[in-house]
């Protein structure tokens, strides 16, 4: 069950459709980590709040939740602000899922804690830079954290760094002043059957881990085949329409 957004309209509606399917899709989460023998801990929900208000955002750290993704700088600047606002002092922890311009970095290291779709040297250095002009001007207090994106069939146009290339590619990041290399995130291919695909991923995963200990995250999953991502061992997935409904 998907949130319904007419229920907006409602008093508290809206608030009660995202809970529903909140617990649905912490229920799948669960249920897909126990099938594989894993513990349900081991897999956080990342919301992928794009084109969604910054009020569903306020609805869902009401109901516990505290990463939230974004595709574009300013979107996700002016709802970063408004949730701020609305919730001042909340755990929030924004992410940048979407290809990014390297022109956006000075703006994004304000707001974002991570950047989960680097896939370049040229863009990892240009985030370096501007976190670390963030944190001299005391706008950021900490690095800002990266996810290595791997394309997965190659195909030009949907971002990611060719699978043979992953590991020059995170090293470039874990020797970087201001950046945190975390793991790898990729998405499955429309084409591909999404067991193949993760399981090509896992693969990466673990060389890449193998490398550089840390970098323990797995981002990978979303609406229609976090199930088979969490078999493969992804340790977050990302949730766009189960949760918050079609755009």
């Amino acid at each position: 069950m998907t949130a319904d957004p007419g229920e907006a309209d409602r008093p508290d509606g809206r608030r009660a459709a995202l809970a529903r399917a909140l617990e649905d899709v912490r229920a799948r989460i669960d249920a897909a980590a126990r099938a594989a023998g894993r513990d349900p801990a081991e897999v956080s929900l990342l919301a992928v709040t794009k084109t969604w208000p910054a009020a569903d955002v306020v609805h869902l750290v009401d109901l516990g939740l505290h990463d939230f993704g974004e595709n574009k700088e300013q979107e996700g600047a002016a709802k970063a602000a408004e949730v701020a606002d609305a919730r001042p002092g909340a755990d929030v922890r924004w992410r940048v899922v979407g290809r990014l311009q390297r022109n956006k970095a000075r703006h994004l290291v304000r707001w974002a804690h991570a950047v989960d779709s680097v896939d370049s040297v040229r863009l990892a250095e240009a985030l370096d830079r501007a976190a670390g002009n963030a944190l001299e001007a005391g706008e950021r207090t900490g690095p800002l954290h990266v996810l290595v994106q791997v394309s997965l069939d190659g195909a030009e146009g949907r971002g990611g760094v060719a699978v043979d290339r992953v590991e020059e590619l995170a090293g470039h990041v874990a020797a970087s002043d201001h950046l945190s290399l975390d793991g790898v995130m990729a998405v499955a291919p429309r084409d591909v059957e999404p067991a193949e695909a993760f399981g090509t991923f896992a693969a990466v995963a673990a060389r890449v881990r193998a490398a550089y200990p840390d970098a323990t995250t797995l981002s990978a999953g979303m609406s229609g085949d976090l199930e088979a991502a969490i078999e493969h061992g992804s340790t977050c997935v990302r949730v766009g329409t189960a949760l918050l409904g079609a755009r």
